[in-house]
């Protein structure tokens, strides 16, 4: 189910609608580098093209994410 989050973003409130499952990973995914969720938001705002959703750029770096340990998992099992 979508549902809004807000947060601070380079200083201005914002909304971001995502799904809960992306929300929890993001907040997984910054506690991991040790980031505060509104700082990996706001490097995923800084990277991402013009033109570009905000919540669409968040899920697309979740799922790179979950790829990238997939991949590793995958290649220490096989070592």
């Amino acid at each position: 189910m979508l549902k809004k989050h807000s947060t601070t973003l380079h200083g201005h409130r914002t909304s971001i609608t995502l799904e809960d499952a992306f929300w929890q990973e993001l907040q997984r995914l910054a506690g991991q580098r040790g980031l505060p969720l509104a700082g990996l938001i706001a490097e995923v705002d800084d990277q991402r093209p013009d033109g570009t959703n905000l919540s669409s750029a968040l899920r697309l770096h979740v799922l790179a994410a979950l790829k990238t340990e997939a991949a590793s998992a995958t290649s220490r099992q096989t070592a």
